[in-house]
Formats: structure tokens, sequence, C-alpha cells
């Protein structure tokens, strides 16, 4: 009795074309999305740094703590850590809740610039930039970062549609 070799066979005239295993296009795009959004959660997590510091460099000259700047820097943190959960562990839930609290914590982000700072009169009156440099610069922080948050969801809205199931007719 003769043995087969185990393994592959080394050549075919390519009527097994059928068998060979083809990897959905679902999968690869679920795969450069999650590398996509590591890449943005780290700018993301810059930018919440940055907006940290912009929310406790007045705390740290005595003035009064900005509430909503602090409960948006918490806010976005925590989105973060659920957002790069769901990313590493392929939970479309835990991303579905990033998308959520993330929007929250920088429309929180958003009311706490223009109430907190005199952002708007900056902004109006060109002879005040030299002396709001500090206001003109956490307005360009907060542009990059309301920037960088739409390409985010936007990715993330597609990681989650490649994630799930495909609807099936009934």
């Amino acid at each position: 009795m003769q043995q087969r070799k185990a393994g592959r066979p080394s050549g075919t005239d390519g009527s097994d074309f059928s068998y060979r295993m083809v990897v959905d296009s679902r999968y690869t795009k679920v795969a450069k999305g999650k590398s996509r959004l590591k890449a943005l959660f780290f700018i993301q997590a810059i930018f919440q740094l940055i907006g940290l510091f912009f929310v406790v460099l007045p705390i740290s000259k005595g003035n009064d703590p900005n509430t909503l700047g602090v409960s948006s820097s918490a806010f976005g943190l925590i989105s973060l850590l659920i957002g790069e959960l769901g990313r590493r562990r392929s939970r479309a839930s835990f991303l579905r809740v990033y998308l959520i609290t993330s929007t929250v914590a920088i429309l929180l982000y958003i009311f706490s610039a223009v109430n907190g700072s005199s952002l708007l009169e900056a902004i109006q009156n060109p002879l005040d930039w030299e002396t709001k440099k500090f206001v003109l610069i956490e307005f360009f922080v907060l542009a990059l970062g309301l920037l960088v948050q739409i390409f985010t969801l936007s990715t993330v809205v597609s990681l989650v549609n490649n994630m799930s199931p495909p609807k099936t007719a009934s």
C-alpha cells in the first residue's frame, strides 16, 4: 500500500479554485478600519490631554474651575477607554457607546470654550489677537479636535457596519 504525501498538491490545473478559501471583503475592511481607528484614537488622546491642559491652567492660576471643561475632559478620556476596548476586542456595542459618549464630550468642550472665555470676542476683534493668544490657541485646538472627531466618528460608523453580520432578506 502506498501512502500519499500530506500537504498541498504541488501543481494543479486550476479546477480546484472553488474549494480555496476566500476572505470576505468585510473582514479586510474591519482590519483596515481598526488600524486607522488606532491612529485616530492616539491623535484624539493628544487633543484630550491638550484640552485638559487648557482646563487645568486657569485652576492653577487660582481661578474657579470650569465645570463644563472638567466634565468634558473626564468624559472624553472615559469615552476613549471605551472606544479602545471596543476596537481591541471588536465589540460593536462598545464602539456604539463610544460614538455617543465622545459626541457628548466634544459638545461639552465646545460649550465650555464658548461660555467660559471670551472666545467669540477674541475671534471677532483682530486688534486683540496679540493679547488673547491663549484664547486663539484654544480655538484652533478645538477646531482641529472637532475635525479629528468627525474623521473618527465616520471611521467608527464604517467599522460597526462592517463588524455587524450582513442583513438577510426575510
